[in-house]
C-alpha cells in the first residue's frame, strides 16, 4: 500500500483534480467499492449560466455557476464567491471540499458552491444588488436554492449584504413559505442571522490550531512546546478569516509576527499589533509603510517565507506550491483558506516532518455556525431565548442557598458572573468550540491508528469518505 507522499500528482495545479487525488489517496485505507468511491468524488449537478445586466446605456454578460457536489445529505450547502478568477473547476473543487468538510465536522449537509465571475470593486452597490438578485432568480428557476434544497452562504467577495439580497429575493418569489429565511445563511442579525457567524471561520481556525499544538507528543516531534503561548504566527490575508484568525490566536497567547496581503507583506519578530496594522491598511490602502514593521516585502510571497512556528494562509488557493515550499520555515501550516497548499507542496512539507492542519477541517467554523443559523431559522427562535432567564434564576437560588448555609457572602461581581445565563453568542461559540475540539481528535485518532497514514489531511478524508459511504449505503443505493 502506497504512502500518501508516494502518490504522483500532476505538475500543473488543477484544483478539482487535486481534491479527487486526495480522495484516491485516502481510499487506499478503506474497503469501499470502486463505483461507490467514484460516486463520492463526482459532482452530481453543475449549473453553468450567464445573464445580462444593464450598465448605463450598454449591457454586460455575467458568467456564473452553482455546483451541488453530493446529495448524500440534504440540503446541500456552500458559499458564493465573487471573483474575476472564478471558474468551473474551482467551483467544482470547492463544492467537493464542502461535502468532505461537512462530513468531518458532522454537519448534516451535502456540499455545494457558487461563483460569479466579477470583481465587486468594479461595480456600484446598485449594480451588485442587481447581479446578486438576478443570480438568485436563476437559481430559483432551476430549483437550486431553498431551505431543504441548497443553502448558499458568504464566501470570498461576498458578505451579509449580499446574503440579505438573496434572502429578500427568495422571500419575494416564495410568499408564505414558513421556512423561507433558511434559504441562505450568513445573513445580518436583523434578518434572522445568528450571533458569531461573521467571525466563525477565523475563530474555528484558531480553535483548530490550539488543539493541534495542545498535543505535547506531536509538538515534541517538531521541537516545540505544547500550547499556543509564545508561538510565532504569520497570517496571509487580512480579510474576514485572516483578521479573526489572528485576533483569536493572539487572545490564546500566540504572537503574530507577520501579515501578507496581495500588495506585499510586513514582519516584526517581536510581534505586530493587529488592529493597528488593520487601521493602517484601511487609511492608506496598503499594509506597506507600516511604521512598526522591521521588514517589508513588495512581493507578498516573501512574507510567507519568514521565521515563524505557524503559517496561516487565509487568502486563496495555490499559494504554497512546489516552487516555494522549500523556503517555508514554519513547522505547522494551518489552512484558513480553501486549497492554499498544492498536493506536491503538501507532500514535501510532511516528508520534512511538518504538520498541515487541512483546510476542510481548519476552516469548517463557518459552515458549523451556518448550520446553527439554519437550525435557528427552521425553529424560529433564537438560541438561549427560552432558557436563559430560567438558568439565571436557578443559579441565583443556588447562590442564595449556599450563602445562607455557609455564611459566605459573594460580591456583586461574583454573583453576576455565576448567575449569568448563556447568550446566543455564548451558545454558538460553545457549539463551535466543541465541534472543532471533537473533530480534531477524531481526525488525529484515525491518523494514529495506522502508521502508513502520514498526514492529518489523509486521515480527515478517510473519516469523511467513510461517513459519506455509510450514508449512500443507508440510502439503499449500494448493498
Amino acid at each position: 500500500m502506497a504512502k500518501a507522499s508516494e502518490v504522483i500528482f500532476t505538475e500543473e495545479p488543477h484544483f478539482y483534480d487535486d481534491v479527487c487525488q486526495y480522495v484516491d489517496q485516502a481510499a487506499q485505507f478503506t474497503n469501499h467499492d470502486k463505483g461507490l468511491l467514484n460516486q463520492i468524488k463526482a459532482c452530481n449537478s453543475v449549473y453553468r449560466f450567464q445573464f445580462p445586466i444593464r450598465r448605463g446605456n450598454s449591457f454586460e454578460i455575467i458568467h456564473a455557476w452553482r455546483v451541488e457536489h453530493s446529495h448524500h445529505m440534504s440540503p446541500t450547502k456552500g458559499g458564493i464567491r465573487y471573483s474575476e478568477m472564478v471558474n468551473e473547476d474551482e467551483v467544482m473543487a470547492l463544492a467537493a471540499l464542502m461535502t468532505y468538510k461537512c462530513a468531518i465536522v458532522n454537519v448534516p449537509f451535502g456540499g455545494a458552491k457558487g461563483g460569479i465571475k466579477i470583481n465587486p470593486k468594479n461595480y456600484t452597490v446598485a449594480e451588485l444588488e442587481n447581479i446578486t438578485r438576478r443570480y438568485t432568480v436563476e437559481l430559483i428557476k432551476k430549483n437550486f436554492i431553498g431551505p431543504g434544497i441548497d443553502v448558499p452562504a458568504p464566501d470570498y467577495g461576498s458578505g451579509e449584504r449580499e446574503m440579505s439580497w438573496i434572502a429578500d429575493t427568495y422571500l419575494t418569489m416564495n410568499p408564505g413559505q414558513l421556512d423561507a429565511l433558511g434559504c441562505v445563511t450568513g445573513k445580518p442579525i436583523a434578518l434572522h442571522g445568528i450571533a458569531g457567524r461573521r467571525e466563525a471561520t477565523g475563530r474555528g481556525v484558531a480553535y483548530a490550531i490550539r488543539e493541534c499544538v495542545s498535543v505535547a507528543e506531536d509538538m515534541k516531534a517538531l521541537g516545540l512546546t505544547a500550547g499556543l503561548a509564545g508561538k510565532k504566527v504569520i497570517v496571509q490575508g487580512l480579510g474576514n478569516v485572516g483578521y479573526h484568525s489572528a485576533k483569536f490566536l493572539i487572545e490564546f497567547g500566540a504572537i503574530v509576527v507577520g501579515f501578507c496581503e496581495y500588495e506585499g507583506a510586513i514582519y516584526n519578530e517581536n510581534g505586530l499589533d493587529l488592529d493597528d496594522v488593520f487601521n493602517h491598511r484601511k487609511s492608506t490602502g496598503s499594509i506597506l509603510g507600516y511604521p512598526k514593521a522591521s521588514k517589508e516585502f513588495k512581493d507578498s510571497s516573501e512574507g510567507l517565507e519568514q521565521d515563524c512556528d505557524i503559517l496561516v494562509p487565509a487568502a486563496l488557493e495555490n499559494q504554497i506550491t512546489d516552487k516555494n515550499i522549500a523556503r517555508i520555515k514554519a513547522k505547522i501550516i494551518a489552512e484558513g483558506a480553501n486549497g492554499p497548499t498544492t498536493p506536491a507542496a503538501a507532500a514535501a512539507f510532511i516528508e520534512n516532518g511538518g504538520i498541515i492542519i487541512p483546510d476542510m477541517y481548519a476552516n469548517a467554523g463557518g459552515v458549523t455556525v451556518s448550520y446553527f443559523e439554519w437550525l435557528k431559522n427552521l425553529s424560529h427562535v433564537a438560541f438561549g431565548r427560552m432558557g436563559r432567564r430560567y438558568d439565571e434564576n436557578s443559579n441565583i437560588n443556588i447562590m442564595n442557598m449556599v450563602e445562607s448555609t455557609t455564611g459566605v457572602t459573594l460580591t456583586a461581581e461574583q454573583r453576576a458572573m455565576i448567575a449569568k445565563g448563556a447568550t446566543e453568542l455564548e451558545i454558538v461559540n460553545s457549539g463551535l468550540e466543541d465541534t472543532m475540539v471533537r473533530s480534531y481528535h477524531e481526525i488525529r485518532e484515525i491518523k494514529m491508528s495506522n502508521k502508513k497514514i502520514d498526514s492529518l489531511r489523509t486521515a480527515a478524508f478517510i473519516g469523511a469518505v467513510d461517513k459519506i459511504a455509510v450514508s449512500y449505503m443507508n440510502m439503499g443505493i449500494w448493498p
